[in-house]
C-alpha cells in the first residue's frame, strides 16, 4: 500500500489534506502521516485532537526554521544590482539553507511514496529540491495565486532565466511549480491564474466537499472544533436574529490599523445586526479586548467547518480572504483591494498588478 505524508503550515492545509484522503478508495485510506509545521501557525492542541480522531497513522510536529534563524545566511541575501553576482549569491544561499534545515526535518522522506507540500515557498521546499526528493505541491489557499502569484512576484526581473535555473538546473529554488523536483501543483481553478505554470493541475475543491458523507463531516468537526458545545451555543445565541452577519478577519497591516479596519467594517455593515467575528488563526489582535460586545468564534476553527453545522448567516464579510467555499451565508462579500487601498499602499496588496 502506498504511503503518503502531508506537510501543512495552516489549519486550512490540514482541512484539505482530510478532503484528499476522504476522496480516495476506502482500501487506500488510513495510510498517511500528517506533519504540522510550527513555523507560521500555532496549532495549539490540534496534534492531540488529530491523534484522538485517529484518521492519520502519525501526526508529527516539524520545527521548521526560517532563514533568519541562521545568521550565516544573511551575507547571501544582501541586494546587488549586478544580476550575475545576485544569482551566484542565491545559488550559495539555496544550497546552504537546505543543508542547515536538514537537522530539523523529523522524518526520512524516502519512506514515502507520495509527499504533499502546501506552501513549498517555505524552507521545506528548499530542502526537498536540494535533496532531490520529488513531491506534489498544493496551493496555499483557495485561488490564492489569482491574487498573489508569489513565484513571479518574488522573482521579478529576468524571471525566465531564474525559472530555468530552478526548474531545469536546480541551482536556485522557486516555489509554486517551478522547483525541479516538484512533480505537479494542485490548484482549484487554473483559469483564474494570470500566468499559470505548466505543472499546474486543476483539482476543484468543490468536488472534494460535495462528496463528503455525514460520517466524514463529523470527523472534520471533531478534529477541528475543540469545544463543540461552546461553538453551538455561540451559534444559538443569535438564532432569533433576522440579521446575523459574520466578519472574517485577516492578519492585515499593523495591529492598530487592523483594529481600525474591522471597527470600520462593523460600523458600516454591522448596524441593526447580530455581529459574529471569526479571527484568522494568525491574527494576533485581541478581539475580545476591542470587540468584546460581539460574538467571537474560536480562531482555530476553519471557517469551512461552519458549512457542516446547522447555521445560516445573512451575510459574511471578508477583506482579502477568498470566501468562495462558504455555503452557510446567503450573501458573501469580499471587500477586496479597493477597500484595502484606504488603509495601506496599494502595491502591498495588489501584487499581481506589479509583476
Amino acid at each position: 500500500m502506498k504511503k503518503r505524508i502531508y506537510i501543512c503550515h495552516t489549519y486550512y492545509h490540514v482541512y484539505i489534506s482530510f478532503l484528499k484522503e476522504f476522496a480516495l478508495p476506502k482500501e487506500e485510506q488510513g495510510h498517511a502521516d500528517m506533519m504540522l509545521s510550527k513555523m507560521s501557525t500555532n496549532f495549539e492542541d490540534l496534534k492531540s485532537r488529530l491523534e484522538q480522531v485517529g484518521y492519520f497513522e502519525r501526526v508529527i510536529e516539524f520545527d521548521e526554521k526560517r532563514d533568519t534563524e541562521f545568521p550565516e545566511l544573511a551575507r547571501y541575501k544582501t541586494p546587488s544590482a549586478n544580476f550575475v553576482k545576485a544569482l551566484w549569491n542565491r545559488m550559495i544561499f539555496t544550497r546552504k539553507y537546505a543543508a542547515l534545515e536538514a537537522a530539523y526535518v523529523p522524518v526520512d522522506f524516502k519512506e514515502y511514496d507520495d509527499i504533499y507540500v502546501f506552501c513549498d515557498s517555505d524552507p521545506i521546499g528548499y530542502y526537498l529540491n536540494q535533496n532531490k526528493i520529488p513531491y506534489h505541491a498544493l496551493e496555499d489557499g483557495l485561488n490564492c495565486l489569482s491574487h498573489y502569484d508569489s513565484a513571479r512576484y518574488d522573482n521579478k526581473g529576468h524571471f525566465g532565466i531564474k525559472a530555468f535555473c530552478s526548474s531545469k538546473l536546480n541551482l536556485i529554488f522557486i516555489q509554486n511549480g517551478y522547483g525541479k523536483y516538484c512533480i505537479d501543483m494542485e490548484v482549484n481553478d487554473i483559469s483564474l491564474i494570470p500566468c499559470p505554470c505548466p505543472k499546474y493541475v486543476e483539482v476543484p475543491r468543490k468536488s472534494l466537499t460535495e462528496r463528503l458523507t455525514k460520517e466524514e463531516k463529523n470527523i472534520l468537526l471533531h478534529a477541528f472544533v475543540r469545544d463543540m458545545d461552546g461553538l453551538y451555543e455561540k451559534m444559538r445565541h443569535g438564532e432569533h436574529s433576522d440579521n446575523k452577519i459574520l466578519i472574517l478577519t485577516d492578519p492585515l497591516c499593523d495591529l492598530e490599523t487592523r483594529r481600525r479596519i474591522f471597527a470600520d467594517i462593523i460600523g458600516k455593515y454591522g448596524q441593526d445586526a447580530q455581529v459574529y467575528i471569526k479571527p484568522h488563526p494568525r491574527d494576533e489582535l485581541d478581539y475580545h479586548k476591542y470587540f468584546g460586545e460581539y460574538i467571537i468564534i474560536d480562531p482555530t476553527v476553519p471557517m469551512e467547518m461552519l458549512n457542516f453545522m446547522d447555521v445560516t448567516f445573512e451575510k459574511v464579510y471578508a477583506v482579502l480572504t477568498v470566501i468562495d467555499a462558504i455555503s452557510f451565508a446567503k450573501e458573501k462579500i469580499r471587500l477586496g483591494e479597493d477597500f484595502m487601498d484606504l488603509y495601506e499602499v496599494p502595491a502591498v496588496h495588489r501584487q499581481n498588478e506589479h509583476l
